[in-house]
């Protein structure tokens, strides 16, 4: 399992989608967008199917082995 962080940097959020992009966890948006689709990305313990969920200090996400915290 890999554990990363993310730092929002003066923002209040990032969009899930984004997130997996600038992370390098999928080569583009679309790729992100059908792993979200197909229910494989969870937020907060919970499958999150919105591609544009608004993550915000304090959020979790797990994606294949790697679990992301927002700061």
């Amino acid at each position: 399992m890999k554990n990363l962080e993310f730092t929002l940097d003066g923002q209040d959020h990032i969009q899930l989608n984004n997130l997996l992009k600038v992370l390098h966890l999928v080569g583009t948006g679309g790729e992100a967008n059908i792993w979200i689709d197909n229910e494989e990305v969870r937020v907060n313990g919970a499958v999150e199917t919105q591609k544009r969920k608004k993550l915000r200090v304090g959020d979790k996400v797990e994606f294949g082995k790697a679990t992301i915290m927002i700061l």
